[in-house]
């Protein structure tokens, strides 16, 4: 589980439970406690966020297919608001939403039987819905296929949301969700993996020369696609969508997720130096949408090298 620091949401991209080795099928257990807190934006703004046990995203869920998944949800005494969540990785009505909707100081749960293997999103889905998204409540859960995946050198959790505030960009102080804005699709900020600058100067990526790695990646929306772009790289291969049945895509250089959704990258590093996360709607990236790939090692002159003018 992520350190969970007081003034910071940012869900640490490296935290991500390891793979499954186990053949056979089992019940996993899934605690999530519905936490409302007030938290860095970034470095000028704070903002009341709506989380699952207490970062934005949520934690990274991993079970294999076949899997009895059991979610225990509470919704913490000090919250303001009524909560639940949806996974879209069940089959059953609302994803579990209805079985789960908790007012402060509830306490409920259900079980669902991981069917499809993928990468799908979890959220709150108390209306209005989209206002309980955007103020941070989403995840994922990856079930694997029975064979699993293929190894990699590291694996990392990132995913994209919204922040729609009366505010303006780049305003000081405690800023305060719009429905209005909500409502029009305007959001002030474009985040990834909560606020502004939590993959950068927070938790940015760290990798060697030489490894391969896989992003889980995620749009949680709730409102606009993403283009997710690496910038200086190409990813070797991409699993659309989340869907890991089919054989990946290869040679991809941007792929988009729409809200909601998912897709699996990797990518072998050959070239060190910082690489960066983007939305490739580029104007996003001054909204407050960015993220770093740190790559560590030995120069590669025959793949990239400057010349003297």
């Amino acid at each position: 589980m992520p350190r969970v620091v007081a003034d910071d949401v940012a869900h640490d991209p490296s935290v991500v439970p390891a793979s499954i080795a186990r053949q056979e099928t089992e019940i996993v257990r899934v605690d999530l406690e519905t936490v409302e807190k007030e938290a860095l934006l970034d470095e000028r703004a704070s903002f009341r966020f709506w989380t699952f046990n207490g970062t934005v995203p949520g934690p990274l869920v991993r079970v294999r297919v076949g899997d009895t998944v059991e979610v225990y949800l509470k919704n913490r005494e000090d919250s303001w608001l009524m909560h639940n969540v949806d996974f879209h990785a069940a089959t059953g009505p609302g994803g579990g939403a209805e079985l789960t909707s908790c007012a402060p100081g509830e306490a409920k749960a259900f079980r669902f039987k991981a069917l499809n293997p993928g990468l799908y999103v979890y959220h709150c889905a108390v209306p209005p819905v989209a206002m309980h998204v955007a103020n941070g409540m989403y995840g994922m859960i990856l079930v694997e296929p029975e064979s699993g995946l293929p190894p990699v050198d590291r694996e990392f959790y990132v995913m994209q949301g919204e922040i729609y505030t009366t505010e303006p960009f780049g305003s000081e102080g405690l800023l305060n969700e719009d429905y209005d804005k909500l409502l029009n699709e305007r959001p002030e900020y474009f985040v990834l993996n909560g606020h502004v600058s939590a993959l950068t100067d927070h938790y940015p990526m760290k990798a060697n020369v030489g490894e391969t790695i896989r992003i889980f990646f995620g749009n949680g929306g709730p409102n606009h696609v993403s283009s997710f772009h690496v910038i200086g790289e190409i990813f070797d291969r991409v699993y659309l969508n989340g869907s890991v049945t089919k054989p990946p895509q290869t040679d991809v250089q941007t792929v988009v997720v729409p809200a909601g959704g998912s897709a699996i990258v990797e990518l072998k590093l050959e070239v060190p130096g910082r690489y960066v996360l983007v939305d490739h709607s580029l104007s996003r990236v001054e909204r407050g949408l960015a993220g770093w790939l740190d790559v560590e090692g030995k120069e590669a002159p025959d793949i990239f090298e400057p010349i003297a003018s």
